[in-house]
């Protein structure tokens, strides 16, 4: 995939920051700011503007200050292959993002082939580090170590259910279920069911029918809270009570809200809370300040600007293939959700997915509580 560019964006670009060059680093962050999967758009876009902020007022990184751009993909591969494209001519060095894995994968050739590094807090594909480009790495875990959590608890905590394994058919979706499946199966647990649903469906009755009819007591659901709230609310008023399942997809406040009531109980893979670290808790005060939620990737977001920083002044360089090598070769990041290193793929050497349950607080809300 190369990157062509217009001769008169690159000398609108170069004459746009021919003047600022020596004092700014540019810096973007990537992920569905509009859409129906804006609230990770706005988990990314929170991170990396603390951490923008942070840094810069500590004096930035080897003295440029950071100017953070937006680049907003809709959950959508085309559009942030645009935005890369973009990135790209405004001359951006570094990128936080995307969130999908089916995003960050065509986009991260663009990237890979104009000198831009990228890290992404939440793209959990095997296949978006199994390519092994220089310059893409993650602060998250992979779906095949999620999936197998998942396929465990299924086969040692819920044996003997009748499961349905249901999907996005998207990268991340599909890729989740699958992973999950494959672990379960290994472990001796036959699905009753294997289906895929459309981005954007809003009717599931007919899915729902084929639940009942297979009598179905667990589904796992590979995508995101906004399809998944979708199909639990429509289970429960069609009087399915199964327990369901999913992945760090859902890791949103707004699954409760679309799913309603009736998703107390779900069951969710997800790393340890990182909000309870203690070294994230000068900067989740810092977002509860702003009466921000720092919940799911927000501090991973954070955590990813974090290792660009360090790596860099390590390096002593802002040039993206030095502070790559530098992640690369194993050197230990102190972050705000612990202690990161990555190999030779750019996936980090401490996969930690544990169980939580979507349960009513004190406060009345629903939301999702480690186990």
């Amino acid at each position: 995939m190369k990157k062509t560019l217009l001769a008169g964006v690159a000398l609108a670009a170069t004459l746009g920051f021919a003047g600022v060059a020596n004092a700014q680093i540019k810096f973007g962050v990537t992920g569905p700011i509009t859409g129906p999967n804006a609230a990770f758009g706005k988990q990314l876009t929170d991170g990396a503007e603390q951490a923008a902020e942070d840094f810069n007022k500590a004096g930035g990184i080897l003295g440029q200050k950071i100017t953070l751009s937006k680049g907003d993909d809709v959950s959508d591969p085309k559009q942030g292959v645009s935005v890369a494209n973009k990135f790209v001519g405004d001359g951006v060095k570094f990128v936080v993002g995307p969130f999908n894995s089916g995003v960050t994968i065509p986009a991260s050739e663009v990237y890979a082939e104009n000198g831009v590094l990228v890290i992404s807090p939440s793209a959990t594909n095997p296949k978006v580090t199994e390519r092994k480009l220089w310059n893409v790495f993650r602060t998250c875990g992979r779906d095949d170590q999620q999936g197998e959590v998942a396929g465990k608890h299924i086969a040692d905590k819920l044996k003997g259910k009748k499961v349905a394994v249901i999907h996005d058919k998207t990268t991340y979706g599909q890729g989740l279920a699958d992973e999950t499946k494959k672990a379960m199966n290994k472990l001796g647990v036959k699905e009753v069911l294997y289906e895929g649903v459309n981005t954007g469906e809003k009717d599931f009755s007919a899915l729902i029918t084929k639940m009942k009819n297979a009598g179905v007591e667990v589904v796992y659901w590979g995508g995101l809270h906004t399809e998944g709230g979708l199909i639990i609310r429509q289970m429960r008023d069609q009087g399915v009570k199964a327990v369901m399942m999913s992945g760090d997809g859902i890791t949103s406040d707004e699954f409760a809200t679309i799913g309603g009531p009736g998703v107390e109980g779900t069951l969710m893979t997800f790393p340890p809370d990182p909000r309870r670290r203690p070294e994230a808790k000068a900067i989740v005060d810092a977002y509860k300040a702003k009466n921000i939620n720092p919940e799911a990737y927000t501090l991973y977001t954070y955590a990813a600007m974090e290792v660009i920083k360090q790596a860099a002044e390590s390096a002593k360089s802002l040039e993206p293939k030095k502070v790559a090598e530098k992640i690369h070769s194993g050197m230990k990041f102190k972050t705000v959700i612990g202690e990161l290193s990555f190999d030779k793929k750019g996936d980090i050497t401490r996969p930690d997915y544990v169980m939580y349950t979507w349960k009513k607080g004190a406060d009345g809300k629903i939301t999702y509580i480690e186990n």
